[in-house]
């Protein structure tokens, strides 16, 4: 059995789920109702983001804006496949895709998940809910900016890196950890939108490192995932 699907990781993911369905069903209408293109929406996110990060996401701070159950699902998947122990998350929200990363991390016979969250009041619902899944010893939550929380205390070798916070700030974190990423870490981006900046072109280029490619699926979200090749 994986703990992934047994309780209590299952029934507090269901949990977190629906909850972000109900919490979320209004913002997102909202901003759907605002632009009359996908490609609208990003560009007043990010112009909101760009004008001040911090205040946008502060703003934010009742919303789940969590991953799918298929990419949940998919994180654990990785996560697994590369034998992490060594995970760091830029936005831990309320802990959804956190649960995922840690669940795999117990399977993989142990580590730690370094997951990082601007916003404490959000970092302690996370916290509370890791706890529900019986997680909460296997991650190490950091409240503030990343380019703060994430400068100090990182294994030597990291196997993963989920990037779901502030879309402008991927490259700038991702350049933090790269250091730290052993041959074959998987970097994980979640809305890797083009317009924000210069992190797909960067992860894109062979010349960097990398090898990565658009995910297949949840195709509106803009996910990518990077293989680090040296």
């Amino acid at each position: 059995m994986d703990s992934l699907t047994t309780n209590p990781v299952a029934e507090t993911l269901q949990r977190l789920f629906t909850e972000a369905e109900t919490t979320d069903r209004h913002l997102l209408s909202e901003w759907t109702d605002k632009a009359e293109s996908s490609s609208a929406v990003i560009s007043e996110l990010l112009d909101a983001e760009a004008k001040d990060y911090q205040g946008f996401y502060q703003q934010l701070s009742q919303h789940f804006l969590s991953v799918s159950p298929e990419f949940g699902r998919f994180l654990y998947v990785c996560a697994r496949a590369c034998g992490a122990r060594s995970i760091v998350e830029f936005g831990t929200s309320f802990g959804v895709s956190t649960i995922h990363l840690a669940a795999a991390v117990r399977d993989n016979s142990g580590g730690r998940v370094i997951s990082t969250e601007l916003e404490p009041t959000k970092a302690a619902r996370a916290h509370e809910n890791l706890q529900a899944a019986t997680m909460a010893d296997l991650v190490d939550i950091r409240v503030g900016d990343a380019l703060d929380t994430l400068r100090y205390d990182l294994d030597d070798t990291i196997d993963l890196v989920l990037l779901d916070g502030a879309f402008s700030l991927y490259r700038p974190v991702l350049d933090l950890l790269h250091p730290h990423l052993r041959s074959g870490a998987l970097v994980i981006g979640e809305n890797a939108f083009e317009e924000a900046g210069d992190y797909l072109d960067y992860v894109r280029n062979p010349e960097n490192g990398y090898l990565s490619l658009p995910l297949p699926f949840d195709q509106q979200r803009h996910n990518e995932l990077s293989l680090r090749t040296r």
